[in-house]
């Protein structure tokens, strides 16, 4: 079976965007790939953390996942620093790519801004974690975003660079696991731009923790127009926010955006809104109590995660073998 890699950094607060965006869609990987699912906390400290955040941190995420329904017994599911063979295998690539490659991240362009002499040697690097995150594992799949696209091409090049300098069919060239349903989801507050968490409103996101009447209220309180809601998308023209809501509403009930327009164009905000605080609340209610009852069991959370990293370096451990033998090293 072909195998998925998937990272997610352990920011806190993941909110609506990210459960369409990404978790939501991972837990339809489970039918048909062998799926690893790691919650990247070294990645996170390419800029300081609190220690203490990013530990309550990394058990939300994992905690999202389970809720969601991945299941951590058919798959891996573990924080990136249970297993020393990514920073290993890292290492190792951090000596086969190339300064120019790397300059060419443009996300380190943008995280960096202009205080780039001031960013950690680890922002500028990540990309080659990135890599040793997915060939520490042979995988054969990634899904990306937009903004990844680049990192994955990267870590084929990687891959394609190693095998080439020594001779050997070792690293597979990763390919692009691309979601149609995927959602891009806006600010409750300014539908032009993307929802957040590090938005100072609240009422701009819908927290994946958030009980039933803190996600009706945020729903009701999101930005409208005063025109009745486009009977067509020719009429999402210059209205952002309509449009961010009908999306919404279209990949919470997993059906397409005509569909919603063809029930309730035409209609009034104040209707559609009132359907799409109930259809929110019965899909992401459940999954925020549950996010929240294991949480409140960390010992648990924390077996789930030490399970996982086990598991996790049995499949990277004889690889890592494998690529200290071709590079030369002894022992």
């Amino acid at each position: 079976m072909n195998r998925i890699f998937s990272g997610v950094q352990p920011t806190g607060n993941l909110h609506l965007g990210n459960y369409l965006g990404a978790i939501r869609n991972w837990v339809r990987l489970q039918e048909d790939f062998d799926c690893i699912f790691c919650v990247v906390d070294m990645h996170a400290i390419t800029v300081f953390q609190d220690p203490a955040a990013l530990r309550t941190s990394t058990r939300e995420v994992a905690a999202a996942m389970i809720a969601s329904g991945i299941d951590p017994k058919a798959n891996i599911i573990f924080n990136q620093s249970r297993n020393p063979s990514h920073a290993e295998l890292a290492w190792v690539f951090n000596c086969v790519a190339r300064l120019g490659w790397l300059n060419r991240m443009t996300q380190f362009k943008e995280k960096a801004g202009k205080n780039k002499e001031n960013a950690s040697v680890g922002l500028y690097a990540y990309p080659n974690l990135m890599a040793a995150d997915i060939l520490a594992y042979k995988a054969t799949h990634v899904p990306v975003g937009e903004d990844q696209k680049q990192h994955l091409e990267l870590t084929r090049d990687i891959a394609t660079k190693f095998n080439n300098d020594f001779q050997v069919d070792l690293f597979p060239l990763p390919e692009p696991q691309i979601f149609g349903t995927a959602t891009r989801v806006m600010s409750l507050r300014d539908g032009t731009k993307k929802m957040s968490k590090s938005d100072p409103s609240a009422l701009s996101r819908i927290s994946m923790t958030d009980d039933a009447d803190t996600i009706a209220k945020k729903i009701r309180k999101a930005k409208t127009d005063p025109e009745p809601l486009p009977d067509n998308k020719d009429g999402f023209e210059g209205r952002p926010e309509a449009a961010n809501l009908m999306g919404i509403y279209a990949a919470l009930d997993d059906t397409d955006l005509d569909a919603v327009i063809a029930q309730y164009g035409g209609q009034q905000f104040s209707t559609f809104k009132q359907a799409l605080a109930d259809l929110a609340v019965a899909k992401l209610g459940p999954i925020g109590d549950e996010m929240q009852r294991l949480m409140d069991d960390s010992g648990h959370l924390d077996a789930i995660l030490e399970d996982g990293g086990q598991r996790a370096r049995a499949i990277t451990q004889p690889i890592l073998k494998e690529v200290y033998e071709v590079v030369g090293f002894l022992g």
